[in-house]
């Protein structure tokens, strides 16, 4: 039996989702919680591998099982046995066919920006602190070259190990409220600090520090020297994973979220 399920966590405390051997990742507390439920070993394939301190409110996994669990036993049993920074939301029995990272068309990713000259204090390790006052209208003319299919190398991590660098981003939304900058992006996949490279030029085009088009300016150099900071973390997080409607899984929706 195969069963997808939904996850939430605040990455704080983590080493980010894989298992690694340099502290504890939310694959490695998950599988331990679930083994509690299944009463055997489980391991758990991820729709996207979220790095040290990034965030999730929908998140989606799925694990093969030869027990019967109800989906409500799935959800309650493995959250008694997780951490309070880590949730199960919902748990589903799916075809053999489904495959958490290959059947997901798209995947939307929300960066978000507390913009003040003074820290955060309750927000800290939940949204990314830029002191310097960001022009969100410029940021969002900016944002605009990045729609479509291209090849992010300049986007993507020195060491990202995928093979291809071309991306297709369907939509790209800046939105400001008081003092909060949200960046949501959607695409049908996305590369290793992708999100994080793109959220550094957008809020230094926003700072008044580049041009509109230093985006595609950076995207037509192919060149990930040429392409600015890596926002932090913090402010990251994984929203929704969207599959056919045949899988008939839940949705995240923004009521969910904090902004």
């Amino acid at each position: 039996m195969r069963i997808a399920m939904g996850i939430e966590y605040d990455g704080t405390n983590y080493v980010g989702w894989q298992l690694q051997d340099n502290g504890p990742s939310v694959q490695g507390v998950v599988e331990e919680a679930l083994a509690q439920v299944a009463n055997h070993p489980l391991r758990i394939t991820c729709a996207g591998r979220t790095d040290t301190g990034v965030h999730a409110l929908g998140q989606v996994v799925h694990f093969d099982t030869e027990v019967e669990r109800s989906e409500r036993s799935w959800v309650f049993g493995c959250n008694a046995n997780l951490p309070k920074d880590v949730a199960v939301t919902w748990a589903r029995p799916v075809d053999d066919n489904f495959h958490a990272r290959f059947s997901a068309r798209h995947r939307r990713y929300r960066y978000v920006i507390f913009n003040r000259p003074v820290r955060p204090t309750f927000l800290a390790y939940r949204v990314s602190w830029e002191y310097r006052t960001l022009d969100e209208t410029r940021m969002a003319k900016a944002a605009q070259f990045l729609l479509g299919e291209h090849d992010f190398n300049a986007y993507r991590a020195v060491g990202c190990q995928s093979k291809t660098p071309v991306r297709r981003i369907d939509s790209i939304e800046i939105r400001r409220k008081d003092d909060i900058i949200t960046i949501d992006i959607e695409a049908n996949a996305f590369l290793h600090h992708m999100v994080r490279n793109i959220a550094g030029v957008l809020m230094t085009i926003g700072a008044g520090e580049q041009a509109e088009d230093w985006t595609r300016q950076i995207l037509e150099t192919r060149d990930r020297t040429q392409g600015g900071i890596t926002a932090p973390p913090h402010g990251l997080y994984l929203v929704d994973v969207d599959y056919a409607p045949d899988y008939d899984l839940p949705r995240v929706l923004d009521t969910h979220m904090i902004w």
